[in-house]
């Protein structure tokens, strides 16, 4: 917008008293001020309001004026409520230093000429973001020179104000201008992407974390187009991703709204890319296990591993050690209801899940290789090479690999909101080989540790290698009716005392058997006295016929604990 546009409008009652040759500049934005310094304030471009409160005596007008004249303000318009004329050094001072000089007649409140120059200046921002967004898109469709998500978003931030990120349905950050989200300000972000998309509602979604309002706009696929109504949800709500702006969009004019809408279509594109970039790893993920499934011989599943290594490790010079890793999601379902193929849903989140948090995203962290068989998703997992010692003890950090319970630490929450109250995820993680004759194995490990995950309470949920040797690889496949009839026949007769007498003798029983039966320990974790302890204890004898002071007797309670 021009200076020569406003002073062309009656409505806003301005009054050029210097600076003609000078309204052709451009204004940027308004301010309001009566301080003596407003520089700090100022970055250039502004038309510049005030009462001229600062104004005390001859000599204020020249430093002020420098000062504006320094920063590259457009322009000073000053109101003639409280003084009616204008001084003549402060339009002596505007013509020296070349700055256009304005009087607002007092009729018109400053508000008003805010409001005005506000409004044209964001049409103006909207308007030439939208072509600069459409030259980009161009730019993007036809080949990777176009920069990437990181250009819009700087667009966002300079032309419109605008600070955004774009963050997958973890919360890790793929993209963004300016200072990173605070981790647990994004997982928590996504996390409530994902709980309004499972509502059905449409986007953007605005949220208020901290005392500061974000608006979430959903990122499709273009390679799978906008769902359609009647598409379920589910298919896509654990890996779309997703915008999020630091404003409130509640109250943005529908042309702002569509050039959101815009970039989330432009951002798209690259999520395309991104996913075809994938396609030479998920391939050769299907080819090894195929190959480790159909019990090739362990050269044939070496050969191709040295195939998959370059692709997985550039530049490295031997083969890696390996981990598998199996992942399973799950849905209720109503009856009438079409199932949702979780293949490749579960594929889609176990390679967000595998992309390590500390590359930002970057393509070079994407090196994982997932395939899905049914609905399962397996991953074959590279680790750096080194001679593996004699002792899991001595192995390096980075031998060890992956770790189940790591793996999930910081993407519980948002994952359980996208899972709501029907959906499951469940992983598991096998145990570092190095050779092809170890894969078969580290493949049933890992599905072993899946299914004893599976076993315990919770939307996500993993196990690993080292939790096989106990009881709890035992238990998961122990026959439901079983295990009530075991349960049952140990614990009832000590639930339905406990409801009567409200005895505690169940917390007793477990805090007894996690203390190996210590009553000095046991007594001290309870806070109770020993004598309380040992009556509680000789109740819960005598209600199911057992001696707590045998090991076959404890071992049956801590299993019965353990299953129900």
């Amino acid at each position: 917008m021009r200076l020569r546009a406003l002073l062309e409008n009656d409505a806003l009652g301005l009054r050029l008293l210097g600076g003609e040759d000078e309204l052709d500049r451009t204004v940027r934005g308004v301010m309001t001020t009566d301080l003596k310094d407003p520089s700090r304030y100022l970055s250039g471009g502004e038309l510049v309001l005030t009462g001229l409160a600062w104004l005390h005596g001859p000599g204020d007008a020249e430093p002020f004026v420098r000062i504006l004249a320094s920063t590259g303000v457009a322009a000073l318009a000053v109101g003639e409520a409280e003084l009616g004329d204008i001084p003549d050094d402060l339009v002596e001072a505007c013509s020296r230093h070349r700055l256009p000089l304005f009087a607002v007649n007092e009729s018109v409140a400053f508000a008003t000429i805010t409001e005005h120059v506000v409004r044209q200046v964001s049409g103006e921002r909207a308007g030439d973001l939208a072509a600069v967004v459409d030259r980009h898109r161009r730019l993007m469709t036809s080949g990777p020179a176009g920069g990437g998500p990181e250009v819009v978003l700087d667009l966002l931030g300079s032309d419109l104000d605008l600070r955004a990120w774009v963050l997958s349905p973890t919360g890790r950050r793929i993209a963004g201008a300016g200072e990173p989200l605070e981790p647990g300000l994004a997982a928590s972000l996504a996390g409530e992407h994902l709980a309004a998309t499972r509502t059905g509602r449409r986007g953007p979604h605005r949220v208020g974390v901290a005392g500061t309002t974000y608006s979430l706009f959903p990122i499709r696929n273009t390679g799978r187009g906008t769902p359609p109504p009647s598409r379920d949800v589910r298919e896509t709500v654990l890996s779309d991703w997703l915008l999020a702006v630091e404003a409130d969009a509640g109250d943005w004019p529908a042309a702002r709204l569509d050039l959101l809408q815009g970039v989330t279509q432009l951002i798209a594109v690259e999520r395309d890319r991104r996913d075809a970039a994938r396609t030479v790893r998920r391939r050769l993920a299907q080819e090894v296990l195929e190959l480790v499934q159909t019990g090739a011989a362990p050269a044939e599943i070496a050969a191709r591993l040295r195939v998959a290594a370059p692709v997985l490790l550039p530049g490295l010079g031997t083969a890696p050690h390996w981990q598998v890793v199996v992942a399973r999601v799950e849905w209720e379902q109503e009856p009438g209801q079409n199932g949702v193929d979780s293949g490749p849903v579960a594929q889609s989140l176990l390679e967000e899940i595998l992309i390590d948090p500390a590359a930002a995203g970057a393509d070079s962290a994407d090196r994982i290789a997932v395939a899905h068989s049914g609905d399962e998703a397996i991953a074959l997992v590279p680790l750096a090479a080194s001679p593996l010692p004699d002792s899991e003890d001595d192995l390096p950090p980075v031998a060890l690999g992956l770790h189940a319970d790591a793996l999930l630490a910081a993407v519980r929450a948002p994952l359980s909101a996208g899972l709501a109250d029907d959906g499951r995820l469940t992983l598991g993680v096998s145990a570092a080989v190095h050779s092809a004759e170890g894969l078969r194995g580290a493949l049933e490990e890992a599905r072993h540790a899946r299914r004893v995950a599976a076993a315990r309470p919770g939307r996500v949920c993993a196990a690993g290698h080292h939790e096989l040797a106990s009881h709890v690889l035992l238990l998961p496949f122990v026959p439901d009716d079983v295990r009530r009839a075991f349960t049952a026949r140990l614990l009832d007769p000590l639930r339905d005392y406990d409801r009567r007498h409200r005895a505690e003798l169940i917390p007793t029983l477990e805090a007894f058997l996690d203390c190996d039966g210590s009553w000095t320990r046991c007594a001290t974790r309870l806070h109770l006295h020993v004598n309380t302890l040992r009556y509680r204890v000789g109740r819960i004898e005598q209600l199911t016929g057992r001696d707590l002071s045998r090991l076959e007797d404890k071992l049956d309670f801590f299993l019965a604990l353990r299953m129900s």
